[in-house]
């Protein structure tokens, strides 16, 4: 019997109990708590709520319906039935790491380490709270003892799969590859990953051999900007002399075109056809042993079409310090990489300056908002409007003086192309542009401005339009 028949089974007997006049609140609880687990969560919270009214001190119910709120993403709610759960019990360890989960979602990161912290004090060997201070410190840049929070973690709980990779994150981000990579191939183990690994026949490569042999590479686990980032691993298994095949996303293959000499591209596959070995592509650098010394520097490795850039040479023309700007993330991604367009505003005072839009989709609802005046020139509804991504992005691209942007996929296309690219980046970003540098061995066009305190996006732009102004003299 799965989770769900359970839930449905606990259900009926609990709501036979209610039929027969129980009112008693821990049925009322418990019955809140098989709904959350069906997923019927507005029925959830009137069970709950029941439950308190019957006993307004009943610590587990308002526990509960935390649980059901941060669901909901009513954090402000959730938290709110957690403090008078812990109010009601102040040894309530479980609710105090909940607490502290709930305040890190909403990015209040002393309050969230402290609320771990007096968990892990009444709960020492409290696993699932080491593993959160360790996220939570990691977020403050404290990356050292974030990785000493996810050892602890894994010491109580051996094997403890989000530990680990959280752990190889930290790592990562702090410049040990060595250490990273190996933590990071940990992600296989978690179910979130395993549903993106395709059915391949073949073993995993660790290193053998390759010559005359047969290899997959398989990229569907990460988003586009991963795919362009470490596409650049390819060629390598090329002059292993191995037969590679890379099983792609459709809408990169022509971007990626210039990269794949010499390699059969598939975008799907059945699993039947035999291989010596498969891959993820962002298992490569652990298998190259890739260290900041060692990162493949064939920049550019990416290509705009001939074509291409002459159309839009004609439709930009010469005139102007022509800067394509991109600002905003999609809707599943980390919101808090996004840039306000506003904050672009400053950079048009610039004299000669022209701001060119390289966004799509997200944010573009931005544009009609700008103060009266204020010139952002969008490309138009056939800019990048076929099935293949970024194949107007590179050949614009290719006619602009320099690229600014958030960390989203263009600026991997920029990088990967070999433009100046200058990349906004929020105070903690993801692994791959490590802490405070300037620069990126992943990119050496590229500059990196950093926020200097958590969301200050005015610092940024305050420097970048320092630095543009010099360039533009």
């Amino acid at each position: 019997m799965n989770q769900h028949e359970t839930a449905n089974k606990e259900l009926a007997i609990l709501d036979q109990a209610i039929a027969r006049g129980s009112g008693n609140a821990d049925i009322f609880r418990n019955r809140g708590t098989a709904l959350h687990k069906l997923g019927r969560l507005d029925e959830a919270i009137a069970s709950f709520d029941h439950a308190i009214v019957l006993k307004p001190n009943s610590a587990s119910a308002f526990h509960g319906r935390g649980h059901v709120f941060r669901d909901m993403h009513r954090l402000d709610d959730a938290l709110a039935s957690y403090d008078r759960a812990i109010d009601l019990y102040p040894d309530y360890a479980e609710a105090l790491k909940n607490r502290g989960t709930v305040l890190l979602q909403l990015f209040r990161l002393e309050e969230a380490k402290a609320s771990f912290d007096r968990a892990i004090a009444l709960k020492p060997d409290f696993a699932e709270a080491h593993n959160n201070r360790g996220t939570t410190l990691h977020y403050l840049k404290r990356l050292d003892e974030a990785v000493a929070s996810f050892n602890r973690a894994i010491a109580i709980r051996p094997g403890f799969t989000n530990a680990v990779f959280n752990r190889g994150l930290s790592r990562l981000l702090g410049g040990n590859f060595r250490e990273g990579w190996a933590d990071y191939e940990r992600r296989w183990n978690s179910k979130e990953f395993l549903r993106t690994r395709n059915a391949i026949n073949g073993r995993i490569w660790q290193g053998e051999d390759l010559r005359g042999r047969s290899i997959v590479i398989h990229a569907q686990e990460q988003g586009l900007g991963d795919v362009i980032q470490f596409a650049r691993y390819l060629p390598l298994l090329v002059q292993r002399n191995a037969r590679v095949t890379f099983l792609a996303p459709a809408i990169l293959i022509r971007l990626l075109r210039s990269l794949l000499k010499g390699i059969d591209v598939v975008t799907s596959m059945d699993g039947k056809e035999p291989f010596d070995f498969h891959c993820a592509l962002l298992s490569l650098p652990l298998v190259f042993g890739t260290e900041l010394s060692s990162i493949p520097s064939n920049i550019p490795y990416v290509e705009a079409e001939r074509d291409l850039i002459h159309r839009w040479k004609k439709r930009l023309g010469d005139h102007g310090f022509k800067i394509g700007i991109g600002w905003q993330v999609g809707v599943s991604q980390d919101s808090r990489r996004s840039i306000p367009l506003t904050e672009f505003l400053r950079l048009s005072r610039v004299p000669n300056v022209r701001l060119i839009s390289l966004q799509k989709k997200h944010g573009l609802d931005q544009l009609a908002s700008l103060p009266s005046g204020t010139i952002v020139e969008n490309l138009g509804d056939e800019f990048d409007s076929g099935p293949d991504a970024f194949i107007d992005t590179a050949a614009v691209m290719a006619n602009l003086d320099l690229i600014i942007t958030a960390d989203i996929s263009i600026a991997h296309v920029g990088g990967a192309l070999g433009c100046p690219t200058w990349v906004g980046l929020k105070y903690v970003p993801d692994w791959r542009w490590l802490i405070d540098r300037e620069d990126s061995p992943w990119y050496p066009t590229m500059r990196l401005f950093r926020q200097n305190i958590d969301g200050d996006w005015n610092f940024v732009f305050s420097r970048i339009e320092q630095e543009l102004r010099v360039l533009c003299r």
